[in-house]
């Protein structure tokens, strides 16, 4: 078993969960309801088509069944808006659900385009460093890309546990992961100018 089989399991199965969760608490007519199923459902969707067209080499990595039953643990947090959204009733406002609609549209270009580009590069030229497109002024594209999805349909629990959660992810997943990577990259000609003319994870920002 590699760690994406546990994650693309997880992430395929969403869609059927948030909709379990709507005929158990009789949600069906509430709209906030259904954007949130159609937003992280759909972002599920997304992610098993990417993992087969263009696989992330981090997931391919072989774990046991033991690692495998965190990883889905710890991605299930990501249920928790979801879950709140459908059990509370959430009614968002037409301006707020406009708002992580677009948050979440943004996000989806930036994440899958971003690993589509870096897919694309590093199999056409392996080992060098990607500095255009996408890449030209944020070094981390794909993972500004995943917090603005994270965000736009946690937000729509109007609560502050989802993104507790997602700042949880971030600092014992990603940043470490981003570090990573930037060792890698670090040993590449041009990392210096590169970095010195980039942002790491927020675009302008940081």
């Amino acid at each position: 078993m590699k760690q994406k089989h546990f994650i693309d399991s997880h992430k395929a199965v969403t869609f059927l969960f948030v909709l379990i969760l709507m005929g158990i608490y009789d949600q069906w007519q509430n709209q906030t309801a259904w954007i949130y199923l159609a937003l992280h459902g759909t972002y599920g969707i997304l992610w098993v088509l990417k993992s087969r067209i263009f696989p992330d080499r981090q997931w391919e990595q072989p774990t046991g069944w033991g690692y495998g039953l965190v990883i889905w643990g710890g991605l299930s947090l990501y249920w928790v808006g979801g879950w709140l959204v459908v059990s509370r009733g959430v009614q968002a406002p037409p301006w707020y659900l406009a708002l992580c609609v677009s948050m979440y549209t943004l996000g989806v270009f930036c994440h899958f385009a971003g690993d589509m580009q870096k897919y694309t590069a590093l199999k056409l030229q392996p080992d060098t460093l990607i500095t255009d497109g996408l890449f030209a002024r944020l070094r981390n594209t794909n993972y500004f890309g995943e917090l603005l999805i994270y965000l736009g349909f946690g937000l729509l629990a109007m609560h502050w546990l989802p993104v507790a959660i997602l700042l949880l992810w971030i600092a014992a997943v990603w940043l470490p992961n981003m570090r990573r990577k930037e060792g890698v990259l670090s040993q590449l000609s041009g990392y210096d100018d590169y970095r010195a003319r980039t942002k790491l994870f927020i675009p302008f920002v940081w």
